[in-house]
């Protein structure tokens, strides 16, 4: 099992998560973080971090997510420290849909 990161995420984008991590697993977007299924450990740290609450552990509901993590954290840069999350992050948090109406394929700027 690994932990993924979903649309809750986007255009929050807030980085809590990633100072905690102890693998440095966390890939930065855009407009969201992805988390690499293969660098995580599992070890469940990040998930109360997040405020938007958009880590999960992986379950079978999740898989389409397992795959955005995976595609996106082999092309993004790594983030292992905190960044100022957007100024309109407590607009987004919550919204339904980010995925279809806000994802974006670019990678953000990383540590």
């Amino acid at each position: 099992m690994t932990f993924v990161v979903t649309d809750d995420c986007i255009r929050c984008k807030y980085t809590d998560c990633v100072e905690v991590c102890p693998v440095d697993c966390f890939y930065e977007g855009e407009n969201m973080l992805v988390i690499h299924p293969d660098e995580c450990i599992d070890c469940g740290v990040c998930e109360p971090e997040c405020p938007a609450e958009a880590i999960k552990p992986e379950s079978e509901k999740l898989l389409q997510w397992v795959e955005v993590n995976r595609e996106y954290a082999q092309i993004w840069p790594n983030i292992t420290r905190k960044k100022d999350a957007p100024e309109d992050a407590k607009d987004f948090d919550g919204k339904k849909g980010k995925f279809e109406q806000y994802f974006s394929a670019n990678p953000g700027s990383g540590d």
